[in-house]
This record gives structure tokens, sequence and C-alpha cells, in this order.
């Protein structure tokens, strides 16, 4: 006897959303001892790009203080490098600045008819290492819930835009009435799996042999989020990190964007320190209203846009330069934590830039990209093409498999990069 079968079956627990596959015949805590510190990666976008003649230096080669921003990074150079000519193809979207949504999925024609957001590579390395640490991605937001991070199925994660109720999440423990609600939501998503399980094994007695091949992988993904689901559980029983810093206080004033990333970039140097993540995304948001800044009295998007009016690139980049210098610091905070007798930053990987190349005009070629730490040759500024650009896929392929996460591509990537 032949059974309906449903394509619409949804599971949405922990972040993943498992999705029947199209048929022909329908039309615990790691137990891995590791030696060696862990490896980790960052990703910080502010998404109204970076004054190009600020940030670029005039020839490609060992990394100088020579540009304004380079100046504020001085003390970090040889943990850095600089690349322009990197961008992501066919980034023309619906909106002017959808370019946002695929800067770290590389996914074409954002926001355009029939477009579905591919994952971002945070969740990819996130997927890969699993429920190692308590979150196996944490992502944040100087505003809103928008971020970059996208799952599988092309759905987007929210972030966190709350530095109080992030640390909470981290360091504080709930009351017993908190677990045990979340203990019971646990034991809820194990039985819908249960649920799945069965009633794929069923559908698999009516299909052919090709969707049986297809079923299999389906229930594969299905016993991973059970795995994923008993390990969430026993972190729940697990106790909290302890950290000597009190719980930040939220700044209700949007316009103060530079003390809103500040707190977010603070929040990650505890979160790696105490392996609560090893995967963190930060965005900067595009809307805070008019800065509040001293000599500042435009919105940064307006400032964005620029026109190459004197007065708004000076305004422009005392803003920038602020978010620059709130990047420098998290670096340094992370050189200052002693890890194995090595800097924590020697184990993270922190990229730094945006999806924009120029804001002015919406270009999103030529990107401002830096790297810092994670073990890499640094030092250096690598220009590549400005007219026939590499693609950004290619670092994040690099930074995946520096981190151990061997892959053969990602994205639209065409290989890893190397530079000297």
């Amino acid at each position: 006897m032949n059974r309906p079968i449903y394509r619409r079956t949804f599971l949405r627990t922990t972040g993943v959303a498992l999705t029947l596959p199209t048929l022909e015949s329908i039309g615990a805590l790691s137990s891995r001892k590791e030696t060696s510190p862990p490896k980790r990666m960052v990703f910080i976008c502010t998404k109204l790009g970076l004054y190009a003649p600020s940030l670029f230096s005039d020839s490609p080669g060992k990394l100088d203080a020579t540009t304004e921003y380079l100046k504020i990074l001085k003390d970090h150079l040889r943990d850095l490098t600089l690349f322009s000519g990197l961008s992501h193809d066919k980034q023309t979207g619906r909106l002017s600045h959808s370019s946002e949504l695929t800067w770290l999925t590389a996914a074409q024609n954002p926001g355009l008819d029939g477009f579905r957001n591919s994952i971002s590579v945070d969740q990819y390395a996130a997927s890969r290492l699993g429920y190692v640490t308590r979150y196996p991605s944490i992502t944040l937001s100087s505003k809103g819930e928008a971020s970059q991070s996208y799952t599988k199925n092309g759905v987007m994660i929210p972030a966190e835009s709350s530095p109080s109720r992030m640390f909470s999440r981290l360091f504080l423990r709930g009351s017993r009435q908190e677990i045990v609600r979340q203990q019971q939501k646990l034991r809820s998503d194990q039985s819908i799996l249960d649920g799945l399980i069965d009633q794929t094994k069923a559908i698999m007695r009516d299909v052919s042999a090709l969707d049986r091949e297809r079923l299999e992988i389906y229930l594969e993904s299905i016993r991973k989020t059970e795995k994923n689901l008993q390990k969430a559980g026993v972190w729940l029983t697990e106790p909290k990190p302890k950290v000597s810093k009190e719980t930040p206080k939220d700044i209700q004033n949007k316009a103060d964007i530079i003390g809103r990333i500040r707190l977010m970039m603070d929040l990650i140097p505890l979160i790696l320190q105490t392996d609560s993540s090893r995967i963190i995304n930060l965005g900067i948001q595009v809307d805070h209203g008019v800065i509040q800044m001293k000599g500042v009295d435009q919105t940064h998007h307006s400032l964005s846009h620029h026109g190459r009016d004197s007065t708004k690139i000076s305004q422009l980049k005392k803003v920038e330069s602020a978010i620059v210098e709130c990047f420098s610091d998290l670096l340094t905070e992370l050189k200052q934590v002693d890890e194995s007798g090595a800097p924590l930053l020697g184990n993270t990987s922190v990229l730094f830039g945006s999806n924009l190349g120029n804001a002015n005009n919406h270009d999103y070629r030529n990107l401002p990209i830096l790297l810092a730490g994670g073990g890499f040759k640094h030092n250096r500024y690598i220009a590549y093409d400005r007219e026939d650009n590499k693609p950004l896929s290619n670092l994040f392929l690099s930074m995946l498999n520096n981190s151990g996460l061997e892959t053969s591509s990602f994205g639209k990537s065409t290989g890893i990069l190397e530079w000297r």
C-alpha cells in the first residue's frame, strides 16, 4: 500500500532545519582529548565599508603604518594581512545593500526572484565542530536581530544585540525552573525526531532505490541532530564558566554606535577564553541614527554616501577610525590572553571587513579585508587584480583548512589563497 508523502516536513530545533528531500517517487560533549589549544574563527563585518584611501597603501608588500587606519593598527601589523581585490561575484540584488546578506555565503543575486541563500562560513564551521562547546557558534549584532549567519537551508540565524543578555546566557546559571523548561523542550524535540525516523523508515519501503539513497542521507541528518540534542542536554547540567567581569549594562541609545560595538567586542575574548564557543560572527549594522560623536552631525549611512564631499568624508573617517580602534583594542585583548604559553590570537583567525568596497556607490568589488592571527603569515598587504577580483570564498576556504576543518571548496571558491 502506497502511503502519502508530504515534502514539507520540517523540524526546527537548536538552529537546525531538516527538510524531506525531493524524491522521484513523488515527483555528549566531545570525547576527543585535545592536546593543543583549539582553533577559533571570528568574523566581523562593518556593513558600510571602509574609506579606501584611508586604508589601502599605495603599493603591496610589507604592511606599514602608511595610512590613517593602518596607523591605528600599528601595534598589530605583524599579526595582520590586508587584502584588496577580493569579492563575491554577481552581488547586484533586490536592494542596494543586499550584498550584506551574502558576505559570509557568496550566494549570488541576493534578494532577486528565486534567490535562496546558502550556508555561511561560520555556520559551516559550527556544523563541522558540533557541540564540542556549549554553543557551536555565537552571532552578535550592534543593533537588532539581522545577521549574516545562515543555515544550509538559507535560514537566517537571529543575532543577539544585548550584551547583558548574551553575558547572562554565557556565564550566569538560570533558575531551576528555566533549566527544567529547556530540558522539557529538548525531550519534545527528541520525540519529534523519533517520529520523523519512524515515518521515514515507513516511506522507504515504497520508494525507488534512488529515493532510498536520498532518504538514507536524510536519516543521517536526523541522527546527527539527535546527537546534538543529547550533547545540548548534557551542557544544560554542566556548570557555566566563572569570569571576574560583571554583567555589562546595555546602551539604550542606538546613536552610540561605538559604545555598542565596544561592548560586543569586549565579549569576544571572554567567549573564546572560556571555550564557550569557537565560532563568532559580529555584524556592525547600517542604521544607528545620527552618530553620537563629537564633530559628527549625520548618520553613518548618509556619510558613507559622501559624493566626494570633503566635510562628509572628514566625518566619515571619524566614525570609521573609531570602529577600527575598537578592532585594534580587540586584537590587543586577544594578544594579552595567555593560552599554553602563547597568545589567544595565535589560535584565533579574526576576519574584519565589509560587504561593500565603495559604499558611496554600493560597489561590492575590491572589498576591504583584514585577517589577523590564526597562525597565518602576516605583516603583508596583498593586492589582487582590481578588475578581475579573486573570490573572497578562497580566503574562507583557507581559514577553514587552517582551522583543521579540511574541505576542498566553500561557496564559490576556486582554491585556497596562498600568499608570501
